[in-house]
């Protein structure tokens, strides 16, 4: 590891928050030496509580991020805040919709807020953003909320990261349907609905009970459905107690150690793979020539990628 990423993970030790910044871009951007410098932070994680927040767009997740975030610095958490924004089609970068909601917390000293593109990952998530994540734990945070972008059933991978999930529903947006499909149900540890002065909101709440008493007749825990309306601050008093509450009784969701691990090891070793495959394919204009060849029918998609991947899984073990 070279002297400039030293620099920059000692500075960061000693709480300067310029050295984050620049070991989170750093890192997000895939700069050379980037996997020595987690190896050195890696050790100083562990101690951060991992709050994920999703749901539909418009669902006001970034105001409700803000007014949570407020509620625990001023019970003394030092508080990081990773807002997952839909990628820029045409820089690949965040468009930063959703910081521009979160001006109350992000001025405050305690509190450390990153936006981050998804670029183009399902499910709203992307290795980057555990990485971020891990920096901001070893930087001393004391609980990390992750917002992602939210793309409805398939919003569900934020469970695989964080201790605790918040699926968040508004009135008069199909959340009454999309609440009971099996994808969102299944992560949830609290029910939002959100903008609960809507009049249409209590036959949500209704909605989203009735499915949850099926559950619990299966045996299964019943996550609590909590009313607020963020904008305003009602209702999230409430909230930040049953989210503290959660992180007290929960200790680890059982399994859910192990199962973090196994996607973070996957992921890291799919996006190292895919971004040293697409390097290599550029090359010489590989790439160009194998879109060429399909173009021109001399051969089909599956046996150009069969052809590229071949060398690797020949180096893999048969057992």
């Amino acid at each position: 590891m070279n002297a400039k990423w030293t620099k920059l993970i000692d500075d960061m030790k000693t709480g300067s928050v310029v050295a984050l910044s620049k070991i989170i871009t750093r890192v997000e951007n895939r700069e050379p030496g980037w996997m020595e410098a987690m190896k050195q932070i890696y050790p100083d994680t562990g101690d951060a509580k991992l709050i994920g927040i999703t749901g539909s767009p418009g669902a006001g997740k970034s105001t409700l991020t803000n007014k949570i975030g407020g509620l625990l610095v001023d019970r003394g958490f030092k508080i990081g805040i990773i807002a997952v924004d839909p990628s820029s089609p045409f820089s690949g970068g965040a468009i930063l919709g959703d910081r521009i909601r979160m001006t109350d917390v992000s001025d405050l000293e305690s509190v450390f807020v990153r936006s981050m593109a998804t670029r183009g990952t399902l499910g709203g998530l992307n290795q980057s953003a555990r990485d971020v994540a891990k920096i901001m734990d070893a930087f001393g945070k004391d609980y990390i909320i992750i917002e992602t972008v939210g793309v409805g059933q398939d919003e569900v991978e934020v469970v695989k990261t964080a201790d605790i999930v918040i699926v968040v529903c508004v009135p008069g947006q199909g959340d009454s349907i999309q609440a009971i499909k099996a994808g969102i149900m299944e992560i949830a540890d609290i029910f939002v609905v959100n903008k609960a002065d809507r009049e249409d909101a209590e036959q949500l709440v209704m909605d989203i009970e009735s499915m949850l008493e099926l559950d619990a007749a299966l045996g299964k825990s019943k996550p609590p459905v909590i009313k607020t309306v963020a904008t305003k601050g009602e209702g999230i008093l409430d909230l930040v107690d049953k989210i503290l509450d959660l992180m007290t009784s929960f200790g680890s969701k059982p399994g859910w150690e192990e199962e973090r691990i196994r996607v973070e090891l996957i992921g890291l070793v799919e996006k190292e793979l895919l971004d040293r495959i697409k390097k290599n394919w550029n090359k010489n204009g590989r790439l160009d020539k194998a879109v060429r060849q399909v173009l021109d029918q001399e051969k089909d998609p599956y046996s150009i990628v069969q052809q590229v991947i071949s060398p690797l899984i020949s180096l893999l073990p048969e057992d």
